[in-house]
């Protein structure tokens, strides 16, 4: 399809340029201090800085200037802690992450700063913290700072240029064009601290196993339940994410052993790495098992094979993930659940409320930006549905995944009639009919369907 294709196309601009940002940043904190523990940081954060976008203007670039050495500087101390006092860096980095889900309450740009505190403390699960001989105490403290802000520095300069030879579009905060997480329900908490809770239980019980069961390959337990609820937008989407997770960790294993047989020295594994990180931003938008597999691969070549055998190796690893991915599901299951039609409905009525908007005769500047934008939250919930479907499909007759393609369908059309200026009653009255039927399911697809019609009528006439 072209749609996929753009986004591929986009995804590999993107990787490009956090590649340079890394690779920029990485050499200056070598410069700074040779051993591998900050470039391997320095990586992390131009990652995590390239796709919270917070560099996209003056006060993102300010905040971001101020939360990063902070974050970065907490993570080293919990790491040490994980290393010296293991309970008690457990406690803290449970509460720091469950904390940066817990701030999505709080809009956008909140939340992007939020999503800045928990790679930091991810990637002392895979680097555990050494100490530096190579420096004196001061730039050993001071290191997490300066590499935080190299990572800042050299993200923006590449980004910016990027945008100013067009390479990369212009950067827009999306608006929050509804309150209606908060009135999902009176009963139980919004869906942030919900989110927050669950990965809290989690993270506390993936320490609990691991610090009691696998007291040396506890680390990888721990970073699976991490990344299968983070980012959650329902449980089905977890269940979707921790089955691509598994299989793309046992390809990416696969895969380690094969390169680290080939990586005759340091500088060829980190080559391997840096390729692997490409790869998996480049290739995230065809699928999350891809970005699994390439993920899960830069952190086996990162962590090395010494020890056991390849095969024991193997065999561990894919152990301890499926062990994480249990415990990432089950909390988001059984604990506060967020349910995954709630939130395809939430981002449907989202996009109609944006394409109401736009078509609004009083509205002055008609643009379909925000309509857009939320089409595209809309499609980032879809995969989890549409593998569903696969399944259900002789089971059930009311299929979510079904809503979001015949939304899809609506989208040029409504571009067209949005950019022409034309308001036409028919078509406003079918967005307004399927605004209403987001109360109850069983309307949601006919409304759907009318108000594809519409568009297309309007589209031929």
């Amino acid at each position: 399809m072209p749609v996929t294709a753009a986004r591929v196309f986009h995804a590999l601009r993107e990787a490009i340029v956090t590649l340079l940002a890394a690779l920029a940043t990485m050499f200056c904190a070598l410069a700074v201090d040779p051993e591998p523990g900050p470039a391997i940081l320095a990586i992390v954060l131009c990652v995590s800085l390239s796709r919270s976008q917070l560099d996209s203007n003056g006060r993102g670039r300010l905040e971001a200037a101020l939360t990063l050495p902070a974050v970065s500087l907490a993570a080293l101390g919990v790491g040490m802690l994980l290393l010296h006092a293991p309970w008690l860096g457990a406690a803290l980095f449970v509460i720091a992450i469950s904390m940066s889900i817990w701030l999505r309450r709080f809009g956008p740009l909140v939340r992007r700063a939020g999503s800045l505190i928990a790679l930091p403390f991810v990637v002392i699960l895979t680097t555990p913290y050494v100490p530096t001989t190579r420096v004196s105490p001061t730039i050993a403290l001071l290191l997490p700072i300066i590499v935080a802000l190299l990572a800042l520095f050299w993200v923006t300069v590449f980004r910016v240029g990027a945008r100013r030879l067009r390479w990369l579009p212009p950067t827009r905060v999306p608006k929050d064009v509804t309150a209606s997480p908060r009135r999902a329900s009176s009963l139980r908490p919004m869906a942030s601290t919900r989110m927050a809770i669950q990965m809290a239980v989690a993270l506390t019980i993936a320490f609990v196993v691991g610090y009691s069961f696998f007291a040396d390959r506890w680390a990888w337990i721990v970073l699976t339940a991490f990344i299968v609820g983070s980012g959650n937008q329902g449980r089905l989407d977890v269940a979707y994410k921790s089955v691509l997770r598994v299989v793309g960790a046992g390809a990416g294993t696969l895969f380690a052993l094969t390169f680290a047989g080939h990586a005759t020295s340091n500088t060829t594994t980190v080559a391997f790495i840096l390729a692997a990180v490409f790869m998996g931003i480049w290739l995230r938008p065809l699928g999350y098992a891809w970005w699994a597999l390439f993920v899960t691969l830069a952190l086996a070549l990162l962590q090395g094979f010494e020890g056991p055998s390849a095969g024991q190796i193997l065999w561990l690893r894919l152990e301890e993930i499926v062990i994480g991915a249990i415990i990432g599901v089950a909390a988001a299951w059984f604990v506060l659940p967020v349910r995954s039609a709630g939130v395809l409905r939430l981002r449907i009525a989202d996009a109609l409320a944006a394409l109401a908007d736009a078509l609004d005769p009083a509205n002055a500047t008609r643009q379909p930006d925000d309509f857009l934008m939320a089409i595209n939250r809309v499609e980032s919930v879809a995969p989890a549905f549409r593998a569903s479907r696969l399944l259900t499909r002789r089971l059930l007759t009311l299929q979510p995944a079904d809503w979001v393609d015949t939304l899809i369908e609506c989208r040029h059309p409504a571009v067209a009639l949005i950019e022409s200026g034309d308001t036409p009653g028919l078509v406003r009255k079918a967005v307004g009919a399927a605004r209403r039927a987001m109360r109850e399911p069983k309307d949601i697809p006919q409304a759907l369907r009318d108000l594809r019609r519409a568009m297309m009528a309007e589209a031929q006439s």
